[in-house]
């Protein structure tokens, strides 16, 4: 870290700059040019521009640019965001060089303000006691927003003192911190042993992001499941509190603390998009799990296995995920996936049955309120179908709530009824099967991923925790086939079965289309289409999904299955919009008011 006195310590790592500060950074335009932060991001411009010989670098006049003329031209811009330019060479000695062309001087500020923008910007507040945690909204906030409109009123300023007139178009970017947290050190009911190395890590209690964020992390599928070794993986190191932030995720009713390190901030903090952040009441809790994410890649070379791997520390009740930092692992899937994961397994050995689907309350008009489990692996058309409903079902829904959109899990109550829970308030969603509407109607508050790219991502809030935790009772369980095509008699778009072995065989095989979302491609068998923890504990699975088959027939729940079509060329739209309308018949079928 490279200590300033106007914004805190720094650090700058490839793409990225860190910000840790303590209480207020930069008030004025001269405190943030002269800050130790505003220098290095000058030099490493400088650096860039000049590897290209770019005409940019004549603003110096000269070929061999030495410290003196940084240090002279970051003297010049203070006086320049204060006065015009016409003056700033008789006050700062040697500066008359940069006037000589005004507009390539101009330009040169232009290229340093998106320079700086091209980083991603994170602040960590990390200081205990400090006042900016008391009232988030009228400090923390109002810090990070003032940074924001600080550089942005400097560059204006430099600009219209450069040229003498303002612009007529103002755009309102952010061109502060994209993201910024409150972290603080916080006494967690970790257990003994190696757990207490974690404590000195920093626990995130406050979140402001600028959205749309826009992120381009290294990769943009997963591959492979998440493997079980028998060696706790937080022996193999100790945890820098300056490297590595704690967000504590609420998943359902589980307290998962998930380590993150520096290189994949950004994708720690998109977090927040998709996991409730657990309270203080939560912390108190005994956490299910501990996760790594961005260990060192030579702890894991003894492996002969996949490097996603967890252990399953029995004796002190934990779980414990670990990835390695290899650009390999830079995917927002690995974060998400080993979650839900340990999630998973903590629920399987509790009796409940975790679920790879979407489970949604759907309110139809002249139809009793009804909630529909949609199971199926990734790409099978879950997401894309329950978005369809929304659109063509415009005039015959009253409300459709979200409850889980990827992962939950089933319980049994005492009265034999089914309930059913969700673990995220978010999704983590393919741009590709999303109408473009869509997208770009909840673009306000999204993160998106790889935009560029196959497989391009956005994360948005979908849901409340109260709906997440409130236990729905089940009515529909349908298994989303996205392979096969339809006719009018042996295969409908949504056929029941009649036993319970029946509807079993077609979830345990759990067959579906790849559609790019992994590595893993054409037509694939996953049991119960969720490798997050059923794959890894079977036996004991089998035995969970067989109780709640049978419970499901008993309860005279609708089990059946749905062909989406998404997997067939050319009914990436149509096959989901189709098999919603059926989905509406049907509900209102079963479920019509007497």
């Amino acid at each position: 870290m490279t200590p300033t006195s106007f914004v805190g310590q720094y650090k700058i790592e490839g793409r990225k700059v860190f910000i840790r500060i303590k209480d207020q950074i930069c008030d004025t335009p001269e405190e943030l040019i002269s800050s130790a932060l505003f220098s290095d991001i000058l030099r490493h411009a400088v650096q860039k521009l000049s590897k290209r010989n770019s005409i940019l670098m004549q603003v110096f006049g000269k070929d061999t640019i030495e410290e003196a003329d940084l240090e002279r031209f970051i003297n010049a811009l203070k006086y320049l965001s204060k006065m015009e330019g016409e003056v700033v060479p008789k006050v700062v000695d040697g500066s008359d060089v940069f006037f000589k062309n005004k507009n390539l001087l101009n330009d040169f500020v232009e290229y340093l303000y998106n320079y700086w923008r091209s980083f991603d910007r994170f602040i960590i507040c990390d200081s205990e006691g400090s006042k900016l945690d008391k009232r988030p909204f009228r400090t923390f906030n109002f810090t990070i927003e003032n940074l924001t409109r600080l550089v942005r009123q400097t560059y204006r300023d430099i600009q219209e003192n450069i040229m003498g007139t303002h612009p007529s178009i103002y755009r309102q970017i952010s061109a502060g911190a994209e993201g910024a947290v409150i972290a603080l050190p916080k006494k967690l009911p970790l257990l003994k042993g190696p757990y207490e190395k974690l404590k000195s890590i920093p626990v995130i209690r406050q979140i402001l992001i600028y959205p749309p964020l826009v992120l381009n992390p290294p990769m943009n599928k997963r591959k492979g499941k998440f493997e079980r070794i028998e060696e706790n993986p937080i022996n193999w190191m100790d945890f820098s509190p300056t490297e590595w932030i704690c967000y504590p995720v609420k998943a359902s009713s589980d307290l998962i603390l998930v380590y993150i390190h520096e290189k994949f901030f950004e994708l720690g903090i998109s977090l927040c998009n998709l996991f409730d952040l657990a309270n203080d009441e939560d912390l108190k809790k005994k956490p299910t799990a501990v996760y790594f994410f961005g260990m060192p890649e030579k702890l894991f070379e003894h492996l002969t296995i996949n490097p996603t791997v967890f252990y399953d520390d029995e004796k002190n009740q934990m779980l414990v995920g670990a990835v390695p930092d290899a650009d390999d692992f830079g995917y927002f899937g690995y974060l998400k996936k080993m979650i839900l994961t340990l999630h998973n397994i903590k629920k399987i050995k509790e009796g409940k049955m975790p679920f790879h689907g979407a489970l949604v309350r759907i309110y139809l008009k002249d139809a009793v309120p009804s909630t529909l489990l949609l199971m199926g692996e990734s790409g099978a058309g879950k997401s894309e179908t329950l978005e369809a409903l929304r659109e063509i079902g415009e005039g015959d829904i009253q409300d459709l709530i979200t409850i889980a959109d990827d992962m939950g899990s089933l319980e049994i109550s005492k009265d034999g009824k089914i309930l059913g829970y969700g673990t995220e308030i978010g999704a983590f969603l393919r741009l590709d099967d999303l109408n473009p509407g869509y997208a770009f109607g909840q673009i306000d508050r999204a993160i998106i991923m790889n935009a560029h790219q196959i497989n391009a991502r956005i994360v948005l809030p979908v849901t409340t925790t109260a709906h997440m935790t409130h236990g729905y009772p089940v009515d529909f369980v349908l298994y989303a086939n996205n392979y096969e095509d339809i006719d009018d008699e042996d295969h409908p778009l949504i056929e029941s079965f009649k036993t319970w072995q029946d509807a079993i065989r077609v979830f345990r095989d759990g067959k579906v289309m790849s559609k790019g979302t992994t590595t893993s491609t054409g037509l694939v068998n996953i049991y119960f289409a969720n490798i997050f923890g059923p794959v890894q504990y079977k036996g004991l699975h089998e035995k969970v999904a067989e109780k709640f088959f049978q419970s499901f027939f008993r309860a005279k729940i609708y089990v059946g299955q749905m062909r989406t079509r998404l997997g067939l060329q050319g009914w990436e739209r149509q096959g989901p919009e189709e098999a919603a309308k059926d989905l509406i018949r049907l509900i209102r079928e079963k479920k019509t008011r007497p």
